[in-house]
């Protein structure tokens, strides 16, 4: 196991929130930071500090993105038309990963990356295996005929936890999914508060 996928399970606690929603999350039953100090910690923190925590909110979500990939898509979400916080989450919510995650074949945005990489996915008939690649409106994502049968897949599926947004059109008896839209922020299912417009001065400071 990786160092980052073996350091997710410490995320909720570090940032005091259940993150990706999960039952079993260690926060649920112990709210405060890990470590022995973790009750103890106290005090207000500063503007910069929670523009950093939103800003690791945001980059564990989709997946724990090293800081150089968060930060240029930041950039590009600039160099946009339009308001920035709205392209920042434009983008995220494109990737493939999240696709992925949000379309349900996969359980975490870590599995989706994994499931990508390892060559199980089909973006409108072609195999791509890199987790950032870019999600198109009306792209057809699927998963490969020989991989539909995988447990991870047909276990996420089944799972009743989450619900499938509505910018995605799911065809779970054929396992593919079709991205209908790019979604606003509001209308992203995230089941802790997000606040993109504070990364967004974060980044401008």
């Amino acid at each position: 196991m990786t160092k980052r996928l073996a350091s997710k399970h410490k995320v909720d606690r570090r940032l005091k929130v259940n993150l990706w929603g999960r039952p079993k999350s260690p926060f649920n039953s112990r709210d405060y930071g890990p470590g022995q100090h973790g009750k103890s910690r106290k005090g207000k923190p500063s503007d910069y500090g929670i523009q950093l925590q939103a800003k690791q909110k945001m980059k564990f979500y989709y997946g724990n993105m090293n800081e150089r990939q968060f930060r240029n898509t930041y950039r590009k979400a600039m160099n946009q038309k339009g308001n920035t916080s709205e392209n920042l989450v434009a983008f995220l919510e494109r990737r493939l990963d999240t696709v992925i995650y949000r379309a349900k074949f996969a359980t975490t945005v870590f599995s989706a990356r994994q499931l990508i990489n390892h060559g199980h996915i089909k973006v409108n008939g072609k195999k791509v295996n890199i987790p950032s690649y870019l999600v198109k409106v009306e792209d057809a994502i699927e998963v490969k005929d020989k991989s539909k049968e995988i447990l991870v897949i047909v276990g996420s599926l089944v799972n009743k936890e989450r619900e499938v947004p509505e910018y995605i059109q799911m065809d779970e008896k054929n396992k593919s999914a079709k991205f209908l839209r790019v979604p606003k922020f509001s209308e992203v299912p995230y089941p802790a508060i997000m606040e993109p417009n504070l990364v967004i001065e974060y980044y401008s400071r």
